[in-house]
């Protein structure tokens, strides 16, 4: 079995209140889920309006599957040009 969680920090510029940016960050949220069948959540900056972390989560049975359903992720993310990506973290866990 092969897990990885891939945090994406953005930058929502055009966002002035929570309702705003939860109008952008919901689409990607969703659309993670409903494309690739990963489980997402907003996982950092809840009270800010013009940040948040997006966390993903894959589960595999093997490494380059996961990696290629990871590299999906992250072009959709960056597919959005309402938001800008100031970093992604990738963290491993296997167990064989």
């Amino acid at each position: 079995m092969f897990a990885a969680v891939e945090v994406f920090e953005l930058f929502i510029p055009d966002c002035h209140t929570l309702k705003q940016k939860r109008a952008v960050v919901r689409p990607i949220v969703d659309g993670l889920y409903r494309r690739f069948r990963v489980s997402s959540a907003e996982i950092g900056h809840q009270e800010k309006w013009q940040r948040a972390d997006i966390g993903v989560a894959v589960v595999s049975s093997s490494e380059a599957h996961a990696i290629d359903v990871l590299g999906q992720v992250e072009r959709f993310v960056w597919s959005f040009p309402e938001v800008e990506v100031l970093s992604r973290r990738r963290s491993w866990f296997d167990e064989e």
